[in-house]
């Protein structure tokens, strides 16, 4: 593993880094490495606690793994860096159940997927690095090239997907429902989650937008999601997070009007300073939409429809961009304009939403799920951040040893943005190849670091 980062480390200081990186298709495999993993054994270790109270530090473990073969159209990447998102959390508790259910069905398919049901799972859904080799039928991709991986895995093998991949019957989620995820020094994926690393971006930054700007992008710019249009006017709860942060860049960027929910003045000010002008400080503002765990607060749903109309100069959102779920869905279908769209992913508060089906039928709203991208919707999303049009939302970083912390404190909702994690890289800073095009984007580059 050495020998391959210090090939990959001969790229920083070289005029030619790509004839450097291409060197690594010289190097061994290692027979092993270091993963995050969960571990079968353990899936029962929270049972009975409440899910705040689940610590992920105590269930994510960072061992070595033999590495897998490779199956025709995979590719395995040295990982430079990866990124928490809610599903590795989500894995971390063992919620809404333990992951091994998803491995084990994964198993049942082939011969060659029964590499991943295994007693342990290595996590992660988002990765930067370099292609060390490709499975037979891998024609676009080769070793030493610099990548990003999107996490939709699909087989391709059912007439369904070819219309929109997610809607493939063996669709599922990289390192969250197969094996050999991310949070790694190495990690297996299809060819066709591979993407160009935006070449002006550290390893740790390339690596955070992955699932989250690919999932913001098809939720409110596809036409498979609430189709945005410029002068839409776009509720987007949790707007200086994970999902928000890329939400609020792409309304911004697509001529459209984000009223930005937040938590706290902190989160505001990021907002404010990513060009968004209308921003509710939720916390500030008092707002509860929830009188006790059984029954709603219809009356603080009218008082957030008033407080947006106010911002808005009288109107209503054309799009609610909904991700806490049970929390905030009651309020967000109160809210949308008539006819308006309430497109829905994630459900980071709870899973069992709860609305008056009144203000969406009499008023002829429509509820989108939305479920990650096809490659497509995330090469174009990746497009943009390549072109400097949507900016990393890295707020800090650790090393792969401290995976577990990271993941605590976007449990907590200790964080803003993305938390990345080193996985290779031995520092920040490095990757970048058009420090130009850094230059002309620095700023909004670091806007959420130290934050």
């Amino acid at each position: 593993m050495q020998d391959i980062l210090e090939a990959i480390m001969a790229a920083e200081e070289s005029n030619d880094p790509d004839r450097e990186l291409a060197g690594v298709a010289g190097l061994p495999v290692p027979e092993s490495y270091r993963g995050v993993v969960v571990r079968a054994e353990e899936s029962r270790m929270f049972d009975g606690m409440a899910t705040r109270d689940k610590d992920p530090r105590k269930a994510l473990h960072v061992q070595e793994v033999p590495t897998p073969e490779l199956a025709p159209g995979e590719a395995l990447i040295a990982v430079m860096a990866s990124a928490i998102n809610y599903n590795t959390v989500w894995t971390s508790i063992f919620e809404p159940l333990p992951t091994f259910k998803f491995l084990q069905r994964y198993g049942r398919v082939s011969e060659l997927t029964r590499r991943h049901d295994l007693p342990y799972h290595v996590v992660g859904s988002d990765a930067a690095g370099v292609v060390l080799r490709t499975g037979p039928g891998v024609t676009r991709w080769a070793a030493g090239d610099e990548v990003v991986a999107h996490c939709l895995s699909v087989e391709l093998e059912d007439a369904a997907g070819h219309d929109d991949t997610m809607l493939d019957p063996q669709q599922r989620i990289w390192g969250f429902e197969t094996n050999f995820g991310g949070l790694a020094e190495l990690a297996v994926v299809k060819a066709n989650q591979l993407m160009p690393k935006p070449r002006h971006l550290t390893w740790e930054e390339a690596a955070s937008p992955g699932l989250v700007n690919s999932t913001a992008y098809r939720q409110l710019v596809s036409h498979h999601g609430a189709n945005m249009k410029q002068g839409d006017v776009v509720l987007i709860w949790g707007a200086s997070g994970g999902l928000g942060g890329y939400a609020t860049q792409m309304a911004l960027n697509g001529g459209a009007i984000p009223v930005c929910v937040v938590s706290s003045p902190e989160k505001a000010e990021l907002c404010r300073s990513m060009g968004a002008e209308l921003v509710i400080d939720r916390a500030a503002e008092g707002f509860r939409f929830w009188k006790d765990e059984e029954t709603q607060d219809q009356d603080e749903w009218r008082r957030f429809g008033e407080r947006i109309r106010e911002l808005t100069g009288g109107e209503d959102p054309d799009i609610v961009f909904e991700h806490p779920g049970r929390e905030t869905f009651g309020a967000s279908v109160y809210v949308a304009k008539k006819g308006g769209t309430i497109v829905t992913c994630a459900s980071t508060s709870g899973f069992v939403h709860q609305y008056d089906n009144r203000y969406l039928w009499m008023h002829l709203k429509r509820i989108v799920g939305s479920h990650f991208a096809n490659y497509h919707e995330a090469w174009q999303a990746n497009r943009l951040v390549a072109l400097g049009k949507v900016h990393p939302t890295v707020s800090r970083t650790y090393p792969l040893e401290q995976t577990g912390q990271a993941a605590y404190e976007v449990h907590r909702n200790a964080h803003q943005g993305k938390v990345g994690v080193r996985c290779l890289a031995p520092a920040d800073g490095l990757g970048v190849r058009d420090g130009e095009m850094r230059a002309r984007h620095e700023d909004a580059i670091n806007r959420f670091r130290g934050h």
